[in-house]
């Protein structure tokens, strides 16, 4: 049971927010339990390979003689407005920027996940704005 394209297409939606609420659930654990960053090994570190790595004890030692740089730690999570701009990191490493209101990336690209249905209701309601405004502007100069 449950094969049909709309249960697959939740399914992937599912696994893709539990990735995305992961990190940022890690840390508030990470923050309420008081646990230090620099004394463990990062778990961001793990987490960006789909390989499971051991370490034994001598390269955990290795691992902390190392100085770190200083990374700024997203402790306080704020909800976006729709004016916001939000940056996701890419799967190629390139960072893309973006708007909430419009769901277009800095190249006016939607994301993939999108679908075209989605897409084209977007546009239409932008139009329509759009056209209101002219019309509204239109009578305003007469």
């Amino acid at each position: 049971m449950a094969k049909s394209l709309r249960s697959r297409w939740k399914r992937k939606c599912r696994a893709v927010k539990r990735e995305r609420y992961a990190v940022k659930e890690l840390s508030r654990l990470k923050k309420m339990l008081g646990i230090k960053e620099e004394d463990k090994v990062t778990e961001s570190e793990v987490m960006e390979s789909d390989q499971v790595i051991f370490l034994d004890a001598g390269a955990i030692n290795k691992s902390k003689n190392k100085p770190k740089p200083v990374e700024e730690d997203d402790d306080d999570v704020e909800m976006s407005s729709d004016d916001e701009k939000i940056e996701v990191d890419g799967e190629n490493g390139k960072k893309r920027i973006f708007s909430t209101k419009t769901l277009k990336d800095q190249n006016g690209q939607y994301p993939a996940w999108l679908h075209k249905r989605k897409i084209a209701k977007i546009n239409k309601t932008t139009q329509k704005k759009i056209k209101k405004k002219s019309k509204k502007r239109r009578h305003k100069t007469k």
